[in-house]
């Protein structure tokens, strides 16, 4: 059997708290990785680790351990945890965890188990990562989420290739649209269709959570379509609907692979509508006993609806091979995060007054935007929600330059460091031209808008 010879922290060391040793339970398990630029391939293996227990500690890794022993992260370590953190499966996260997993460190913590997918890892010397937990027989396996990696996300920025895009989602999961034979792209349609179930699950993996729609007649990219009605909003997954005196919340983008930056503006969006609650006594310990006895559970004070933008829009107005992920893949992405309720894939661009009055909850109490636009347009996106005097927009915030831009110039930043990472794992390179003609790229995109803007202000 291998010995594990990790150094242990000592009481007072531990990176988070208990200090104490919790006892081991079958109930508690264990999970860790690298979690860089969070996707919802990470989601999905937490997902299937919640549903193995009725906690799950998240172990992250170090940029100094990564580095170590796979090469360079994109994420920092606080933007990796922000990330885990706001996975609706996590119980706590666990940072500094060791790169090969501890016996001591899962222990101290409680976990009789530890989860990994059905792929190998393997740390600087070549060895397995959970060989000690394994030898343990504390190692449980679960199904690696296909077609989705960070070297797939990284070919797809340096590579600037369009071939993820959905035209129309709602034709892509009747098998409508798609590569393959009519019955491959009827299974393909009915897997998304239960990975999106799946992911609108609650806390504990395995009950209703998140409801989720689809509005099938997008906006025009133009975004000048002030007809909007939603007589084609369609309900996908049923799950749980706002409770009474919620306040309804709306926010909407593109979320391109979800960031710290989206992450923070959606935590600062829960936040600001928890301290409205405390004003207005939500907390108060008989409106509290008051909800538990009508309802059953209590609740928070809001119910927040993410409107998630078609690729065709995205693309439109950022250009290159933006988005880098997919509305499904995005959307994935969204419905894994502790604070959103619901989510209307598909919505349009320009939130007009028609559209608000028509969400199926009614019209929103709140429209929130970040303090940043990573989407210029000629158009005052949210003209209807100021009108209406619904608009609120969030602060400064510590990541709010991050998001999928920020993301690809952080991978041209640090190409290099990066091939070498990708020839440790036996993968071809992408090469300087290819890295050239994105940068080409995006400079020819940022003329684009540059000009837009300039050609709305000489028309005011």
């Amino acid at each position: 059997m291998a010995t594990d010879t990790l150094e242990v922290p000592t009481k007072g060391h531990w990176p988070v708290d208990p200090q104490e040793d919790v006892p081991i339970s079958k109930d508690r398990i264990w999970i860790d990785g690298c979690f860089d630029f969070s996707h919802h391939g990470h989601a999905g293996a937490m997902l299937q680790a919640r549903q193995l227990g009725k906690e799950l500690l998240v172990g992250v890794h170090s940029d100094e351990d990564i580095m170590d022993n796979k090469g360079p992260t994109v994420m920092t370590l606080k933007e990796r945890v922000s990330a885990v953190d706001a996975c609706r499966w996590s119980t706590h996260s666990i940072p500094y965890a060791p790169y090969v997993t501890s016996l001591p460190w899962i222990s101290h913590y409680g976990c009789q188990y530890v989860v990994h997918g059905d792929d190998i890892t393997s740390d600087a010397s070549g060895e397995d990562c959970y060989r000690y937990v394994k030898d343990a027989g504390r190692f449980l396996v679960v199904k690696r989420t296909p077609g989705i990696s960070t070297t797939d996300l990284v070919g797809r920025m340096l590579l600037c290739t369009k071939g993820h895009f959905i035209k129309s989602l709602t034709d892509t999961l009747l098998g409508k649209e798609g590569s393959g034979s009519v019955e491959e792209r009827k299974s393909i349609g009915l897997d998304m269709t239960r990975r999106i179930t799946d992911y609108a699950s609650d806390y504990t993996g395995l009950r209703p959570g998140a409801e989720v729609w689809n509005w099938s007649t997008s906006a025009a990219s133009s975004g000048n379509n002030d007809n909007q009605r939603l007589n084609d909003l369609k309900k996908l997954v049923v799950g749980v609907g706002p409770h009474p005196d919620q306040r309804i919340v709306y926010v909407d983008g593109g979320f391109d692979l979800f960031s710290s930056g989206h992450i923070e503006f959606l935590r600062q969006v829960s936040m600001s509508e928890e301290e409205r609650g405390t004003r207005n006594g939500w907390y108060d310990a008989s409106a509290k006993q008051r909800r538990t006895e009508e309802h059953g559970e209590d609740y928070g004070p809001a119910f927040v609806i993410a409107g998630i933008h078609d690729d065709e829009v995205i693309n439109h107005w950022k250009g290159v091979n933006y988005p880098i992920m997919n509305i499904f893949e995005r959307s994935l992405c969204v419905l894994q995060c502790r604070y959103i309720h619901a989510v209307i894939l598909s919505a349009p661009f320009i939130p007009t007054k028609s559209y608000l009055d028509d969400l199926p909850y009614g019209t929103p109490n709140v429209v929130y935007h970040g303090p940043t636009s990573f989407m210029p347009s000629i158009h005052d996106v949210y003209a209807a929600p100021k009108e209406m005097g619904i608009y609120c927009e969030i602060g400064d915030h510590d990541f709010q330059t991050v998001n999928a831009s920020e993301i690809v110039q952080r991978i041209l930043r640090s190409r290099e460091m990066y091939e070498e990472r990708q020839r440790r794992k036996g993968e071809k390179g992408i090469g300087e031209e290819a890295v050239r003609r994105r940068e080409q790229m995006e400079s020819d995109a940022s003329r684009v808008q540059e000009e837009r803007i300039r050609d709305a202000k000489l028309s005011d």
